[in-house]
């Protein structure tokens, strides 16, 4: 085994347990804002989570950071243990060769594609050949990230949403290296994990809901920057329409409840209208250019007072809670697990051919 790196070689006082017969172990890389959501969705699955952080003063902050986020999960009832027993369970550490007992490693850092590369280098030379890699990109091609991996069969991606301890989404996204086996062995752990993942058969940038939300994102700052409405407006819209129907249903779900031709004759006379700019929006660049960032700086579409910020965080986190419940209660799209498998070994045989 390599030496291991100079600049990783502290940990905090937070260890695992570690048994033979005890919980599995998994890695995070990468303790940010959703590296530590991801790490505390894997402790209340039950695992022995590793965290790897080079940031001295992330990895001081992250067993309280990752306290925060099990106690309110345990205390609306979405853990049975306790988040001062769940986080017993983590490793918050420096040093890379820490993740050698990890079944998977969940990579979660900037969304770089050299950063990202480096980083999964870094992992393969520190887990054994069968560790899965999952990268959490929002739009990086898995494909070019398995460039010049040991093995690429084994990298895929895993696309969280924010809280990813709390929202019930996951995108598994196939690159064109990645085995059907480890697709397969992905689904188990996202399903182990409290998900209803979505597999991504063949690589795209963006994958499902990026594209189409940034579809949607294109059209409302076409609707605001042209002075059709304004982002109150075009916010208020969406989420008493939208809003009120996306998490019982999905578009095509929602077109068979509500009459599927009526929406070809709205197809044929909308879609030739609809924005289709390549470009960054005026507005966006202008908000950018401001130095804005969100709740996070109290700047955004919005003014907020700090007070406001730190509520609407507040809020978002409070909805996400309730919006789980609720989704709790109506059934998931079902039918199409078993097809998994022969269905990535259909898109193979094409490539192929």
């Amino acid at each position: 085994m390599a030496a291991p790196s100079k600049r990783l070689v502290q940990r905090s006082r937070v260890r695992s347990h570690r048994s033979e017969e005890g919980p599995s172990t998994v890695g995070v890389v990468g303790m940010g804002l959703m590296g530590t959501s991801i790490a505390a969705c894997l402790l209340g699955a039950g695992h022995c989570v590793v965290c790897i952080e080079i940031d001295p003063e992330k990895r001081r902050t992250a067993p309280k950071r990752l306290l925060h986020l099990l106690n309110e999960a345990h205390a609306r009832g979405l853990l049975v243990e306790s988040g001062v027993e769940l986080v017993k369970r983590a490793t918050i550490s420096a040093e890379i060769f820490d993740l050698i007992d990890a079944q998977i490693v969940v990579e979660s850092t900037v969304e770089s594609v050299s950063v990202k590369r480096e980083v999964i280098a870094q992992i393969e030379s520190a887990v054994k050949a069968r560790t899965l890699i999952g990268t959490n990109t929002s739009a990086i091609p898995v494909t070019e990230l398995q460039l010049g991996a040991q093995h690429p069969e084994r990298i895929l991606g895993l696309h969280w949403a924010e809280p990813a301890n709390v929202t019930r989404f996951m995108e598994v996204i196939c690159g064109k290296e990645t085995s059907p086996a480890s697709a397969a062995q992905a689904m188990r752990f996202a399903r182990q994990w409290g998900k209803e993942p979505s597999l991504l058969r063949k690589d795209i940038r963006g994958f499902i809901t990026n594209r189409i939300m940034y579809a949607m994102m294109r059209e409302a700052f076409f609707l605001v920057e042209e002075g059709y409405a304004t982002v109150a407006d075009v916010d208020r819209s969406l989420r008493n329409d939208l809003g009120s129907w996306i998490t019982f249903a999905g578009p095509f779900r929602f077109m068979d409840l509500t009459g599927i031709p009526a929406y070809a004759t709205v197809m044929k006379n909308l879609l030739p209208e609809l924005n289709r700019s390549t470009s960054v929006p005026r507005l966006m660049k202008k908000v950018v250019s401001s130095g804005a960032r969100g709740v996070s700086n109290a700047k955004g579409f919005y003014r907020y007072t700090p007070a406001q910020a730190t509520r609407w965080e507040e809020l978002f986190m409070n909805f996400s809670h309730e919006i789980r419940e609720v989704a709790t209660r109506y059934p998931e799209d079902v039918g199409d697990r078993a097809a998994v498998k022969p269905a990535i070994k259909k898109e193979r045989r094409k490539v192929r051919k």
